[in-house]
């Protein structure tokens, strides 16, 4: 009987945990941009529950999405898996500081 209760609180911790990663609220568009080669691209932001505001970027006419100002690492094929990953990248990333907390917040 022990063995069960604690197998089930421990199954209840995990669920628990995991719904508590941030996750994004709002991907807006900011610019067109290119590459020094001329290679275009568009550049997003993610706003993620935790108050963060993380960079996003599009490319091969938004088939490729992909953390950051750089389309060669950390990329997805939909924006949605795109931003999820970057929310929960920059949840495990230090604390933002009070400057950027008031800047995700502003209108």
């Amino acid at each position: 009987m022990n063995i069960a209760r604690t197998l089930a609180a421990t199954a209840l911790l995990l669920i628990c945990a995991s719904s508590h990663a941030a996750r994004p609220t709002s991907i807006v568009f900011e610019t067109l941009a290119e590459t020094k080669e001329g290679t275009p691209y568009a550049r997003f932001s993610v706003k993620c529950d935790d108050g963060r505001s993380v960079p996003l970027t599009a490319w091969d006419g938004r088939r490729k999405w992909c953390l950051g100002d750089s389309g060669s690492g950390g990329c997805e094929k939909r924006q949605i898996s795109a931003a999820k990953t970057a929310c929960m990248t920059s949840a495990t990333s230090a604390h933002p500081t009070q400057e950027e907390r008031t800047f995700a917040y502003s209108r």
